[in-house]
């Protein structure tokens, strides 16, 4: 079990490690526990639980739409925490998360909800379909044919246009209203989607 005094050093032991669950705190000097939570969540999905001395519903909501697995007031019990924590561990390796953030970027997998900047994304069945398998997949480069199979369950000919027909439509929704881009195109192999700025 390791330990960290502030976000910064939290930050830097959450990605350079791998835990079975994190207890991220939200007060927390140098970053906070939600800026913690969201530059987490660009690269890795380990389970996060979030303690907090705030109360209020939009703090809570907050933290679970940041990508928080389970949300914690204080005071608390210790025998809830160490429950919560059974419960996510129970979970294993074939843990996988219903709601996934990257950059402002919100993909609720279970209500089949999208946001971006808290702003809803009107997609049809097949453009969320594509967007659940970017974002589960999200920092890994996709082939086209890997897409098709994930999201038509098909093979698909490796020149047909299908999935850069359906990637153009997303894009549309998914990038163009913002000047920061998620989707991208890499020649030759194929789609990715993530935040490629540097905090």
């Amino acid at each position: 079990m390791d330990r960290a005094a502030d976000g910064i050093e939290g930050l830097h032991l959450g990605l350079e490690r791998d835990y079975a669950v994190i207890i991220l705190d939200v007060m927390l000097p140098g970053l906070d526990g939600f800026g913690v939570l969201r530059s987490l969540r660009a690269r890795k999905q380990t389970p996060v639980i979030m303690l907090t001395a705030r109360e209020r519903v939009e703090d809570r909501v907050r933290g679970l739409r940041e990508g928080a697995d389970d949300y914690l007031g204080k005071p608390f019990s210790f025998l809830e925490l160490v429950a919560r924590l059974q419960a996510l561990t129970r979970r294993g390796g074939g843990y996988e998360p219903v709601q996934i953030t990257v950059a402002d970027l919100w993909v609720d997998l279970i209500s089949r909800k999208a946001t971006r900047a808290e702003t809803r994304l009107d997609l049809t069945a097949k453009e969320f379909s594509l967007l659940s398998v970017l974002a589960r997949q999200h920092g890994e480069i996709l082939s086209k044919t890997a897409i098709a199979e994930m999201v038509w369950d098909i093979n698909f000919d490796s020149d047909a246009n299908v999935v850069e027909v359906a990637i153009k439509r997303l894009r549309a929704k998914l990038d163009g209203p913002f000047e920061h881009k998620l989707l991208h195109t890499i020649r030759g192999m194929g789609y990715v989607l993530e935040d490629r700025r540097v905090y």
